[in-house]
């Protein structure tokens, strides 16, 4: 038992230590500069934020900050919004090809980005989205809406009937049905699939690549691969980390913020024997 515990203990904590690590890391190598970059030490000597002034001084990394933020916020916003309605529809409205719909939906999110990259960039041009938010925000809804379509269509499912029965004995609509009844208990579907939607726009990188071409317009991920340095056979290290340090807080912030909201009871106190 004694011996069980240890390999346990041991487990977890190689866990921690890998997923942990290249974070640890890139802290550590975003307070160096010059040659410290190639030391190897636990914590730097010398520790400067000289890589984190640089990021905002020399390049407008707020307002790429700002612009990932806004298109990932917009994305969710309107991927939970149309997800769902149409999670009731499939998961509550029973009608003929409802299954095979639903198959259809989470094979288009399997789609490679690069398959449906040329068809998109002739899209974003005539819309006249080119080098603007709008194209991100459209390009994004192609794998964020049908991941929460499906499981939100997944949660609905769920629901007590019950429910949904005394809402419609009292008059209530499909509409008032989705939005007064279930979207209150809908709260840690909402807050998970939302906080996945929000990582993988906020990640997203080959259409915000493709879709803008100022520094002013591109997101977080572009601005990042994009750093160069003093020359063409220098890459800056220093502040490649501090940037991505400084864009990793905000997910992690995220996760701690709607942790309790994640793990907690899906509908509990929804039906009173």
């Amino acid at each position: 038992m004694v011996l069980k515990r240890i390999a346990f203990g041991l487990l977890i904590l190689g866990i921690v230590v890998w997923a942990v690590f290249p974070f640890a890391w890139a802290v550590i190598t975003s307070l160096k500069v010059g040659s410290a970059l190639f030391t190897v030490e636990a914590w730097p000597s010398q520790p400067s934020l000289a890589n984190y002034t640089a990021i905002f001084n020399e390049q407008p990394f707020g307002r790429n900050i700002l612009n990932s933020l806004l298109a990932a916020a917009s994305v969710v916003a309107l991927s939970l919004g149309l997800a769902v309605l149409a999670a009731y529809a499939l998961g509550r409205v029973g009608f003929r090809g409802r299954g095979l719909l639903l198959f259809v939906v989470l094979g288009v999110s399997m789609f490679p980005q690069v398959a449906v990259l040329s068809g998109l960039f002739e899209l974003v041009r005539w819309l006249g989205l080119y080098n603007r938010i709008g194209s991100l925000m459209l390009s994004y809804l192609i794998f964020t809406l049908p991941f929460t379509v499906w499981v939100l269509t997944t949660f609905m499912r769920e629901l007590p009937k019950e429910l949904e029965e005394a809402a419609m004995v009292d008059g209530a609509g499909p509409f008032v049905i989705v939005t007064r009844v279930f979207l209150p208990l809908m709260g840690p579907a909402l807050a998970a699939t939302g906080l996945l939607a929000f990582i993988a726009a906020w990640n997203e990188f080959l259409f915000a690549l493709t879709f803008t071409l100022t520094d002013d317009a591109r997101t977080v991920p572009v601005a990042i691969a994009l750093m160069s340095g003093a020359s063409q056979y220098e890459l800056p290290w220093g502040r490649i980390m501090a940037a991505s340090v400084v864009v990793t807080v905000p997910l992690i912030g995220l996760v701690l913020l709607f942790q309790r909201r994640i793990v907690s009871g899906l509908t509990a106190g929804a039906v009173k024997g």
